[in-house]
């Protein structure tokens, strides 16, 4: 079991270094300076998500290392495709890009609460507790990114 949590620590490591790379994507293809914000906002949070999983590899007294996670590449790869097929400044392309922001948001939840209690189940309290934090983020998030959905974007990107 400490083996499975280890190489799913190494999966959303590389997951959370690869959003570093993407989220200034969405935030350039982004129209509503909301969503923009949230997207360079969430940046800054997915930094400290980094370093969190530093201290997460640190406490098992294992150098951080990453191992590809297919699932964020297709997330983001799936992001990229909608940046492509949507055109530029439309509301609609924000609905699709909080659409796939939030898909990637929910991967974290579901990463972050199996990592959670995997670490609780080992008696790994403060790995545990770590998990919790950030799991608490992505929640976070991905309300944001609903809420400024349902606050205009869905809407005028239904009349465009």
């Amino acid at each position: 079991m400490e083996k499975f949590l280890l190489d799913e620590l190494k999966d959303i490591y590389w997951a959370e270094k690869h959003l570093l790379k993407a989220l200034p994507k969405l935030e350039k293809a982004a129209t509503a300076e909301e969503l923009k914000e949230s997207f360079t906002d969430h940046l800054e949070v997915t930094r400290e998500h980094v370093s969190r999983l530093e201290e997460a590899f640190e406490i098992l007294g294992k150098k951080p290392q990453a191992k590809k996670c297919e699932a964020m590449d297709g997330l983001t790869k799936e992001a990229e495709g909608i940046i492509e097929d949507t055109e530029e400044g439309t509301m609609t392309r924000d609905a699709a890009l909080i659409m796939a922001a939030q898909k990637v948001e929910h991967y974290e939840i579901a990463t972050y609460g199996g990592l959670k209690q995997l670490a609780k189940t080992l008696g790994k309290n403060d790995l545990s507790n770590l998990f919790d934090q950030t799991l608490g983020e992505e929640k976070e998030a991905d309300e944001l990114l609903t809420n400024i959905a349902e606050a205009h974007i869905n809407m005028e990107a239904t009349q465009e």
